[in-house]
């Protein structure tokens, strides 16, 4: 992997010096946190290593680093946005706000072709306003079905399921033998919009149409969830909680500890899942007719804010440096992200270390991502979270339509 890696860096023609000059600049960079407080591995460790060794080779460019926790990052920097005070750099969960203002440079300033050319094409267009990139992809992530195979067996079941009705019968088998949460359904705040798209792509729908018009309530949407409320819920089969009261983070607890035995889940959860010793099945989305091809994707994004004081050339240069396969790889690797860039992808795929990863980064060219080039989609999410699981408890096409009817209030851009 190594030597990969001194190719690609080498074929990027990246320098250690590319974009410094002769007067002193300091950039901010606010940081998203990937780390766990219980297990005290801090983003902040990496971005200060990473730092250090740049302004090395770029004595002439300062970085301020601050890392923030996800529950507050994304509010933080909006405030210092607001103030008239961004940071230069930030990496957070979305971008088209900012790009809308014009507060943002292009990709195409950021980087020379070549780069822009690596990163993979499905999140340049997830990164993507108007056809210009403005979100640069940080870290991605794809989901996949798991299962508990211990549990599995006990109830006679010997393959994972390919089909909602599978799902449907499977989970009675394991209620029947004891499972606490024969299918762990998150629809709480914390993480709704991911469970419920996962849904909707089983049965051919979605959050938006092909010519990006929020689809809520169509018939495939309104299908998806009067399903799982008929079959799961209404039949006592994910759990003894309110699906719509449910975080992820309980269920994936679950998981963890052999009381759930069926959910969606990402390449960090399997890591943990078998550090834990839980013989996990990995398998496709299951869908209404059978198997998904596609299935959900999620990236996290970097941007560069335009300054009073032009710092393109700086930017540029630390942007570079950090996108180098090199040092993307490390943060990677260290919180289980899939790469966001074809060259890391291909590092990655030769490293024995990352094998449980290629079935998560095979899904990922053709991996469908929320509507984040959406000014929306912000306020869209943040009801969609609050509310979409209401739907299993109550009138899935009420729920739906007034989400609709939400979302379409926002201007629909």
């Amino acid at each position: 992997m190594a030597s990969g890696l001194g190719t690609v860096l080498a074929a990027t023609g990246l320098s250690a010096c590319s974009g410094s000059s002769d007067k002193d600049v300091t950039l901010r960079l606010v940081a998203a946190d990937y780390g766990d407080p219980k297990t005290h591995n801090s983003s902040t460790e990496y971005w200060n290593a990473l730092v250090k060794s740049f302004e090395q080779k770029n004595p002439h460019i300062k970085v301020d680093v601050q890392v923030v926790d996800w529950d507050h990052v994304d509010a933080k920097v909006a405030a210092m946005a607001k103030a008239g005070q961004a940071p230069d750099i930030a990496q957070i969960g979305s971008y088209a706000d900012y790009a809308s203002k014009g507060m943002l440079y292009a990709a195409d300033d950021l980087f020379p072709i070549s780069m822009q050319a690596d990163f993979i094409p499905s999140l340049v267009k997830a990164g993507s306003v108007r056809r210009v990139q403005y979100g640069l992809p940080w870290a991605s992530s794809s989901r996949l079905f798991f299962y508990n195979k211990a549990l599995f067996k006990q109830a006679g079941i010997k393959k994972a399921p390919a089909t909602w009705a599978d799902v449907a019968r499977d989970a009675g088998r394991l209620k029947d033998h004891g499972v606490k949460v024969p299918y762990g359904l998150p629809l709480g705040t914390e993480e709704a919009q991911a469970e419920s798209l996962m849904w909707m792509l089983g049965a051919s729908g979605g959050y938006t149409d092909t010519v990006g018009g929020y689809t809520f309530d169509s018939v495939e949407n309104v299908a998806a969830f009067t399903w799982v409320k008929d079959n799961l819920v209404a039949k006592g089969l994910t759990g003894p909680g309110d699906p719509a009261k449910t975080n992820r983070r309980t269920v994936f607890s679950d998981f963890l500890s052999g009381d759930a035995a069926m959910i969606n889940g990402h390449p960090t959860l399997l890591a943990q899942a078998k550090a834990a010793h839980i013989d996990v099945g990995v398998a496709a989305l299951p869908g209404e007719r059978g198997p998904l091809s596609d299935t959900l994707g999620v990236a996290d994004w970097m941007m560069a804010f335009k300054q009073k004081d032009d710092h393109l050339k700086a930017d540029s240069a630390f942007l570079q440096y950090v996108y180098s396969p090199e040092n993307s790889l490390k943060f990677l690797e260290q919180y289980g992200l899939l790469p966001v860039t074809t060259s890391a992808s291909q590092a990655m795929e030769h490293n024995p270390k990352d094998a449980d990863l290629l079935q998560f980064l095979d899904r990922l060219p053709d991996a469908v991502f929320y509507p984040v080039d959406k000014t929306s989609w912000g306020p869209v999410s943040d009801q969609v979270k609050k509310t979409i699981g209401s739907a299993v408890d109550g009138d899935p096409k009420q729920v739906l339509g007034v989400l609709q009817r939400f979302a379409t209030a926002q201007g629909g851009k």
